[in-house]
């Protein structure tokens, strides 16, 4: 069975109809999901879902589009809420300096806030990340012993060469719906590129549905399209990838049992 690494069922479009997403997810091939934050009430949302289903766990964090809204109050709730063994990391932060949803020095300043946060709860953390490869690389190298604990670079879309540059931080690589995308060219060398032992599988439900639901809603059960699609690119059975994958997150994020 597969672990959705990336999943917002506390977004609008979706929470109303989280009870019946999980309540299907055996059936769906799915063992458990980590349902993420991206903000002070969605990070909470997240928590309670958490608390109320045994197979959901939650990451906790301030996504950079709404880095100017982070104060100690939401970090305070952070280090609290981490103490609960369903909290299994801190996240989405990051950088997006595709949107500019926040000022860029003040994206930079919540990551690193967050980077260290995470060292001292002592949890991986999970990276959004658009168009700031070179920054992210550099402010990692610069706080590398605040990766003590780990970390994953959500729906990964940097190139071979920028990945071979995280993987020296011992990260991981997390692939979504994007890949089953038709105009998604170098997505095969990418993922044939990612060392097996740094590989994960999300959906970023709602987001990213992949192919061939393009252009509607997606859900957890989705992730076996994304999971067909990277056994296709390395050339291993999709059983493997699934055990694989599955291995990986439990590996990264150690609350998962």
């Amino acid at each position: 069975m597969l672990i959705d690494t990336h999943a917002h069922l506390n977004d609008p479009r979706l929470f109303a109809q989280a009870h019946d997403i999980i309540g299907s997810m055996k059936e769906d091939n799915l063992e458990a999901l980590i349902n993420v934050g991206y903000d002070y009430a969605s990070s909470k949302d997240s928590y309670d879902l958490a608390q109320k289903y045994d197979n959901v766990y939650a990451a906790v964090g301030i996504h950079p589009h709404d880095a100017k809204t982070a104060d100690k109050g939401a970090y305070d709730y952070f280090s609290s809420a981490s103490a609960n063994n369903k909290i299994v990391a801190i996240g989405e932060i990051g950088l997006d300096f595709y949107y500019d949803h926040s000022p860029r020095d003040i994206q930079q300043k919540v990551f690193l806030e967050q980077l260290e946060l995470a060292h001292s709860l002592k949890l991986p953390v999970i990276i959004h990340l658009r168009d700031a490869y070179q920054l992210m690389l550099n402010l990692l190298i610069e706080n590398k012993q605040k990766l003590a604990f780990g970390g994953a670079l959500h729906c990964y879309g940097g190139s071979v060469e920028m990945l071979r540059e995280f993987d020296k931080l011992d990260l991981y690589f997390s692939f979504g719906g994007a890949i089953t995308f038709k105009n998604a060219v170098n997505k095969p060398n990418v993922v044939k590129a990612t060392p097996l032992d740094r590989l994960l599988l999300e959906t970023d439900c709602p987001y990213m549905t992949p192919v061939p639901h393009r252009g509607k809603l997606n859900y957890p059960k989705y992730i076996n399209l994304v999971a067909e699609k990277a056994a296709s690119f390395t050339g291993l059975p999709l059983q493997k990838i699934e055990e694989i994958t599955t291995k990986n997150a439990k590996t990264l994020f150690k609350k998962i049992k």
